[in-house]
């Protein structure tokens, strides 16, 4: 599977240090993952439609939708009190482009 060679570059590439145990361990962490990936590719599939979505599975599970409520809309009042600078309404922040 991998070798120690193939994790330390790994690690370069993504801008980590790791050291020789530290290495170690993710070499196993590695194999252990590409181990899976060759378990679920043995898996025959042929026949299963892919799925949009998992709730596809229990056509009696429905997704839990709230109802739309007309709702008084926020007050731009008490919104702006907790700000520390407005102005006309608007909240004032620093000037981060010049």
């Amino acid at each position: 599977m991998f070798t120690i060679d193939d994790v330390q570059r790994l690690a370069r590439l993504a801008r980590l240090a790791l050291d020789p145990p530290a290495a170690e361990r993710m070499r196993g962490q590695l194999d252990a993952v590409l181990a899976l990936v060759e378990r679920l590719r043995a898996v025959d599939t042929t026949g299963v439609e892919p799925l949009a979505h998992p709730a596809e599975l229990f056509s009696e599970v429905a997704l839990r939708l709230r109802d739309d409520e007309v709702r008084e809309p926020p007050q731009r009042e008490a919104i702006l009190a907790n700000a520390p600078a407005t102005e006309a309404g608007l909240f004032l922040v620093p000037k981060v482009i010049e």
